[in-house]
């Protein structure tokens, strides 16, 4: 991937709180829940349903939101193209982790199991 300094700087200064409902949309359109939602993003950074929730509350960014979080040890295990990128490849510590969510809330939306989304065995 060839980042550029304009587009990880964008979503480095995008808040949770702003991308929330779009997340949130993508994956009830196909039938899936908030609860489930908080439980992919609660996964991959830590943050119970009552954090996440002081952080949309806080209007946190996704750059103070990662550097806080305790990023799944299993969080690597994500792969696989996300708008046009690999996320394996993404050069930057913080993009790769905003497109490591978008990859998750992804597989949600297309109804794959909550045990493979998770990465367990």
């Amino acid at each position: 991937m060839s980042d550029t300094s304009h587009h990880d700087e964008r979503i480095a200064n995008m808040t949770f709180a702003y991308a929330y409902p779009f997340l949130l949309q993508k994956i009830e359109k196909k039938g899936r829940t908030q609860e489930e939602l908080s439980q992919v993003i609660e996964w991959l950074t830590g943050y119970d349903e009552t954090k996440q929730q002081g952080l949309k509350d806080d209007e946190v960014t996704f750059k103070e939101l990662f550097d806080e979080a305790s990023l799944n040890p299993n969080a690597h295990l994500i792969k696989g193209v996300i708008c046009g990128y690999r996320v394996e490849d993404i050069t930057n510590p913080t993009t790769q982790k905003v497109r490591y969510l978008d990859k998750l809330v992804d597989e949600l939306a297309k109804g794959r199991k909550m045990e493979k989304i998770l990465r367990t065995p």
